[in-house]
């Protein structure tokens, strides 16, 4: 009885400690025609970072990108530093997983269907992601130094629970320049009263998307035949 009080109490203390951060985040100046036509927010990432202390580690875990369709699944994935990425291969085609930009570099190499690799993201910062066989496949990889963060639903919503405190709020869109989305950042200071940020606009303009070449730098094949490059490989 007295381990069962003592749980009831952490617990307690715990919840009692918990606050609640809430805001949308819109689109403006897109080309793009689901967010012009469907307003479609989705899939804009949303960061707390305390400010004055550092914040705790979470213990290592697996998080999933798929690839499927010839798409990796989800194409916007946040994970903590630290973090393993899990690149599972669920196509009846081969694959090839790589990243050559600052973020962090890696290749995973090519590996077929029913299989998967694993790349673990130390360093915080952007991985854009490609696949060495087909040019149309992309994805972004956000590695973050907070475990708070959340991504917006489609309406651009989005709910972020934390200790309560003084932090600086981060967003991210991957057609959003760096200059657009540094001047996005602010302080916010979190009670425990649940808390309602006014809207955050997140423009894409002057965004350019700069064709990717494979991961010999140089520029992609002609969309190759996956069954007759992968014998016995059907789609």
């Amino acid at each position: 009885m007295i381990w069962r009080s003592l749980i009831c109490s952490s617990l307690a203390l715990i919840a009692a400690q918990a606050a609640t951060l809430m805001g949308t985040v819109q689109l403006r100046d897109s080309r793009v025609a689901e967010v012009n036509k469907r307003q479609d927010y989705a899939g804009i990432i949303v960061s707390l970072k305390p400010i004055g202390q550092s914040p705790p580690t979470p213990p290592s875990k697996h998080v999933v990108m798929l690839q499927k369709n010839k798409a990796f699944m989800p194409h916007v994935l946040p994970v903590v530093a630290g973090s393993f990425v899990d690149f599972p291969n669920s196509d009846l085609i081969f694959h090839n997983a790589f990243s050559s930009y600052n973020g962090q570099i890696f290749d995973i190499g090519l590996y077929p269907p029913g299989t998967s690799r694993s790349v673990r993201f130390t360093r915080p910062g952007v991985v854009r992601v490609f696949c060495n066989i087909h040019p149309s496949m992309s994805a972004v990889i956000l590695v973050l130094a907070t475990p708070w963060f959340t991504t917006t639903a489609k309406d651009g919503s989005f709910q972020l629970d934390m200790p309560p405190g003084t932090y600086e709020l981060s967003v991210f869109h991957e057609r959003a320049t760096e200059q657009t989305l540094q001047a996005l950042t602010q302080r916010v200071v979190v009670t425990e009263q649940a808390e309602t940020l006014p809207p955050v606009i997140v423009s894409e303009a002057g965004f350019l998307l700069s064709p990717h070449k494979n991961k010999y730098g140089t520029a992609y094949a002609p969309q190759p035949d996956d069954k007759s490059v992968y014998p016995g490989v059907r789609n």
